[in-house]
């Protein structure tokens, strides 16, 4: 059993619960406003510098959950596809290409805005977004898509899925209450931004 499913964290799929994914054969797209698009595969994408980003994910559902995300940095990938000048966003494509959302460019820049695929050392799997999704423990987790398949560079921003169903297209993190699936569940009140620490501490 995985780490994610030890602590019992959530699964939510808008484009439908996927079935096993061939990780060795898959591959991103970057396109967009670049200068060298190009696919990463698999074994391009385990071959680049690895970051680990101990951080949290952190639902509009109100569930949070920390552990050491492992990826590739996005900005390693906008170097490799030599991003424009014109570059404002970035839109990540889930595997359907039918769930897609949005994240400004200094967003995807930030030391732990990731591609991951790993959780605490283990490779993601498809519940959780596997072989490969985005991580931004910055906003609000659908900002953070799963089995991500193409990074678009845009010059303008484009709603996503859940931001066109009403959801905000800042994402910005909301203090209240929420599940720390570290602690089973136990709910923890939080200030605006990034989780860092909860005001019971």
């Amino acid at each position: 059993m995985s780490r994610l499913k030890e602590l019992r964290t959530p699964v939510f799929w808008a484009e439908g619960r996927p079935c096993k994914l061939n990780r060795e054969g898959w591959g991103i797209e970057g396109s967009g406003f670049c200068a060298n698009p190009k696919i990463f595969t698999w074994q391009e994408l385990i071959t680049m510098p690895k970051s680990i980003a101990d951080a949290r994910l952190t639902s509009v559902t109100r569930f949070s959950v920390r552990g050491k995300w492992g990826g590739v940095k996005v900005s390693d990938l906008l170097n490799a596809v030599q991003a424009g000048p014109e570059t404002q966003y970035v839109r990540f494509w889930s595997y359907r290409m039918i769930y897609a959302t949005s994240i400004p460019i200094e967003v995807a820049l930030r030391e732990r805005t990731l591609l991951a695929y790993e959780f605490d050392g283990e490779n993601l799997e498809e519940d959780y977004g596997g072989p490969v999704r985005g991580f931004c423990p910055y906003l609000w987790g659908y900002k953070s898509a799963k089995s991500v398949v193409k990074i678009e560079l845009m010059d303008r921003y484009v709603s996503g899925f859940w931001e066109q169903r009403g959801y905000p297209d800042e994402a910005l993190i909301t203090g209240g209450k929420v599940r720390d699936m570290n602690q089973g569940g136990r709910l923890r009140p939080i200030p605006n931004g990034e989780v860092i620490h909860f005001l019971d501490e």
